[in-house]
């Protein structure tokens, strides 16, 4: 058995783990970052593609951005479609910041090529991952790699290693309420090798349910299409995909639309969850492994790299200068975001994504909000500070809650 001595074990080299690791090793404190898939695995996993302008601003400032810069689509608005109709929203224009379309594991690649070479601080394909002793001084992450045991000691563990990592299973119950919600809809993803439905990202909305063309890169398409949670999965074939794809984004039948080859297609399941706090003991929870994001409004890893933004900060602070307060309130100052982006994701779920069992009522209803968005007044200026992030990035304020409210998830 090896014992290994860090000041901060993390847990999970996703986006947020490997970001944290980076930020902490940038202000000389110390990480062993812990990971139990593959590096091959974790640069090749298709994720999340939108990136807000803070997690823009903060990949930049790390002097992460180099290839994002030269790479990364610009997106100064997107279309929204509904009733036979095509409004675009620039929020550019509405509050003068764009989104960015950047696959998560580009990130990922980025974070990694940004890592000394072979300096021992990063395990991947780490089996049997234990977290032991949170509640003292001396925490631990006890794991196998290669057949070999190995216990890192640390002052403190981040969890960064998801939805059904070992991090949030290793705080007891009585003291952790975890809050969930499944919607009663998937959505069917297709990774595509053809040129992107428009320019811009579209989102859809059809009394058929829902649809979003988007792009990973000018030559590589990703659409999604709203389908039952309890329809079986073959029942979807792809002709039915294509065929649905063209009716709920309003194709005009006179348009030809370049299929290509479908290189990934995926089910997606549409829930949220928030577990908290989001410490304890020794023992932080970063990214998925505190809150997951139904995909409508693309908050999961924006919001997981501000987590591991403020944690770096916290732990940096307490390393360097003995801060108490910042590390101590991390739950509380995360949550609050957190709560902030899951009330934006599940309204606007509830606005795009039609129901089997919705009324005349209801459909109104949603018409009269997407039309509301459309006419670029002061509602529309509340949805584009929650849809960029900005609204997370200052004090809040009354106009999101004036503007949206009666607009229920």
């Amino acid at each position: 058995m090896r014992t290994l001595r860090t000041k901060v074990a993390v847990v999970g080299a996703g986006p947020a783990g490997l970001y944290l690791s980076h930020e902490l090793r940038t202000h000389g404190v110390e990480s062993v970052l812990v990971e139990w898939c593959s590096r091959e695995h974790v640069e090749r996993r298709v994720r999340a593609g939108l990136l807000e302008e803070g997690t823009v601003r903060l990949l930049r400032g790390s002097g992460l951005a180099g290839r994002l810069n030269r790479q990364g689509l610009v997106h100064d608005g997107f279309q929204l479609r509904f009733e036979n109709t095509s409004q675009r929203i620039s929020t550019v224009s509405l509050i003068g910041e764009p989104t960015y379309i950047y696959g998560q594991q580009e990130v990922v690649k980025d974070l990694l090529s940004a890592r000394p070479p072979d300096d021992g601080s990063l395990y991947f394909d780490a089996r049997d991952v234990q977290i032991v002793g949170i509640t003292g001084n001396n925490p631990s992450v006890a794991f196998t790699v290669g057949g070999e045991q190995v216990v890192v000691e640390a002052d403190f563990i981040a969890g960064c290693d998801g939805y059904h990592g070992v991090s949030r299973a290793s705080i007891p119950a009585a003291s952790l309420a975890f809050h969930s919600r499944r919607y009663p809809f998937d959505w069917i993803g297709l990774l595509v090798s053809a040129a992107p439905f428009a320019s811009e990202l579209v989102y859809s909305v059809h009394p058929r349910g829902f649809a979003l063309a988007s792009m990973r890169t000018p030559e590589v398409s990703r659409l999604y299409l709203q389908t039952d949670a309890r329809d079986e999965q073959s029942n979807w074939p792809h002709e039915r995909i294509w065929d649905e794809l063209g009716q709920r984004l309003y194709l005009d039948e006179s348009r030809t639309w370049e299929r290509g080859a479908i290189l990934e297609q995926v089910r997606v399941p549409l829930r949220a969850t928030v577990a908290e706090p989001m410490q304890f003991g020794r023992l932080f929870l970063v990214g998925d492994a505190a809150h997951i994001f139904p995909p409508t409004a693309a908050k999961g890893l924006n919001v997981a790299l501000e987590d591991a933004s403020v944690l770096a900060h916290a732990l940096i602070g307490w390393f360097r200068r003995g801060e108490v307060g910042p590390l101590e309130g991390y739950s509380a100052t995360r949550l609050r975001a957190v709560w902030r982006a899951q009330d934006f994701s599940a309204w606007l779920t509830w606005l795009f994504h039609p129901v089997a069992d919705a009324t005349q009522f209801d459909h109104r209803r949603r018409i009269a909000s997407l039309t509301r968005l459309a006419e670029a007044g002061s509602s529309a200026v509340a949805f584009a500070d929650e849809y960029v992030g900005r609204s997370r990035r200052r004090p809040p304020s009354l106009s999101y809650i004036h503007e949206l409210d009666g607009m229920e998830a």
